[in-house]
Formats: C-alpha cells, sequence, structure tokens
C-alpha cells in the first residue's frame, strides 16, 4: 500500500532559500541541493543518517522509538537538536507517527516531515495515483515564485485546480498545475474540541482502500511524485511519475523568512511536538 522512500523525518518538507539571514540578526548559510535552494534539511538530511533503535515495546500497541542527535552546524543549521520519532500501531488499522525535538544550545528551524509515497493499489499494482480521489481539508495554500520559495501569500483554493475541499480524483485537473501538484495546504482549524486536525482522505475505488490522516500540524505539502523517473522497488518493481502521493504535514515552507507564516523557530529547551495518526479502512 505505501511505497516508503524514508523511514525518518528530513528536516524540513519543501525549499528554503539557501542563506537565512533573519534568525536573532544571524546569517547562517545552507548547502544547495534544489538549485538555489536547500531541500530536506540539505545535502545529507535526517533520512540520510543513522538513527538509534531507543526502544522497542510489544502488547497490544507494539510500538519503536528512533532517536538522532544533530550536532551544532549539521548542514548549516544552528545548534545541537535532539529527536526522537516514535511509531505505534495504535489501534485496529491505525498507525500513530509523533516526532520530537528540542534544540540544546541555540534557536533553530524545526519541521520534521514524512515523505513515505502512498499508492492504495497496492505493490507492483502498475496503477498510478492519477485515479484516487483526494479530499483535503484545506481552504488556502502558500504559493511559490519561480524558484519554487513561498511569496509568502496565503490564497484561496476556490476556484482553481487546488480544489480539493470536496472528494476530487487526482487526475481531474493535474494538467492544469504546471507539473503537477508539489504545494503546501493550509489545513483548516479543527471544528471540535479534538486537539488533531483532519489534514486529507486518499481512496482508491478499485480496491476500496482509504486512508484518513489526522496531525496536530498546520500545513500540508501535497505531492504527486512528478520527478520520480524510475525506482525498482520489492520483487523488483519499477515505480515512475504519479506513482505515489506524499502527504507531509508540516509547518510553513520557508517560514524562517516569511513574517507572515507562523514561526518555526524553537528556543533552546523548547519542545517540539509533531503526531501524525494514519487511519486505514476498506470501503466498497
Amino acid at each position: 500500500m505505501a511505497l516508503p522512500l524514508t523511514l525518518v523525518p528530513s528536516w524540513g518538507a519543501w525549499p528554503t532559500e539557501s542563506r537565512m539571514e533573519k534568525l536573532d540578526g544571524k546569517t547562517y548559510h545552507l548547502p544547495k541541493n534544489d538549485g538555489n535552494n536547500t531541500l530536506h534539511g540539505g545535502k545529507k538530511g535526517f533520512d540520510k543518517v543513522l538513527w538509534k533503535v531507543q526502544r522497542l515495546r510489544k502488547g497490544p500497541r507494539p510500538s519503536i522509538q528512533f532517536t538522532y542527535h544533530s550536532r551544532d552546524g549539521e548542514q548549516g543549521f544552528p545548534g545541537v537538536l535532539d529527536v526522537s520519532a516514535t511509531y505505534t500501531l495504535s489501534g485496529p488499522g491505525e498507525l500513530t507517527l509523533e516526532i520530537k525535538a528540542v534544540p540544546r544550545t541555540k534557536p533553530t528551524p524545526v519541521s520534521l516531515a514524512q515523505h513515505t509515497y502512498w499508492n492504495l493499489a497496492g505493490e507492483a499494482s502498475n496503477r498510478s495515483i492519477l485515479s484516487n480521489k483526494v479530499t483535503i481539508w484545506a481552504h488556502s495554500i502558500t504559493p511559490v515564485d519561480k524558484h519554487l520559495i513561498p511569496t509568502g501569500a496565503i490564497v484561496p483554493v476556490k476556484g482553481t485546480p487546488y480544489d480539493f475541499t470536496k472528494p476530487t480524483v487526482v487526475g481531474k485537473k493535474i494538467n492544469d498545475v504546471p507539473g503537477g501538484y508539489d504545494i503546501n495546504y493550509v489545513l483548516d482549524r479543527p471544528k471540535s474540541k479534538h486537539w488533531l486536525r483532519r489534514a486529507v482522505r486518499v481512496k482508491d475505488d478499485f480496491s476500496g482502500r482509504v486512508l484518513d490522516l489526522w496531525t496536530n500540524n498546520i500545513g500540508l505539502q501535497f505531492y504527486t511524485s512528478n520527478q520520480i523517473k524510475k525506482i525498482v522497488g520489492k520483487g523488483g518493481a519499477i515505480y515512475r511519475k504519479y506513482a505515489g502521493l506524499a502527504l507531509e504535514t508540516q509547518a510553513f515552507p520557508d517560514a524562517v523568512d516569511q513574517p507572515n507564516f507562523p514561526s518555526n523557530i524553537y528556543r533552546p529547551g523548547q519542545l517540539y511536538h509533531h503526531v501524525m495518526v494514519y487511519k486505514f479502512s476498506v470501503e466498497k
């Protein structure tokens, strides 16, 4: 059902400019790995480092926790950062990922995202995600400039190809979006006292499989694997363009340089806490 390309989160799900100038008046230079931008935490993001298995629990709610100690200056980012990612089978057909991080020495931007590619058609199905029906609980997006950096604006999706406020087939208007979908959605506030926001629902009508994603974060990067050319997966299956959907809950991209966006700067001792709940079901 899923093509996971990263087991653990990367530092930032979307490009930021390779120079941060507004962090307590100091300038930090980050490695360029996406044109002039820094994507996924740099050339060696958290998905490319060795994490430690900190805890393994069995029982009715089995879980595994990974931890990583990021040194000051790693990939140009300031300060020491201690991170944990805990995966829990939290209920029938339910997977919870909880990420925590604490800066130890300096203020630093933190936005850790899970970059799994989802295809509910199943492994080696040879079916793309273009026929999937998607609902996103968001009425606005943060548009980007020609360099793929957010402009700082927040614009409504109504009347645009980005409108998924009602169940919509992914491929219906994808040709109206240059390059395919790769945009951050501003998630709606919860309508109840429930502390998690409903982010997105994906349904594969052919199999009846449904994925619902809930989060405590404010943004969702919706990406239709536009740049995938050839990935060899399990059993030699070949995955190409539109093979999967990335549903990355996150802080708003490039928030460190966009005063209009909620800040993602965390101070020493301040807890970053990101929760994602994936619920799987079948509807015929």
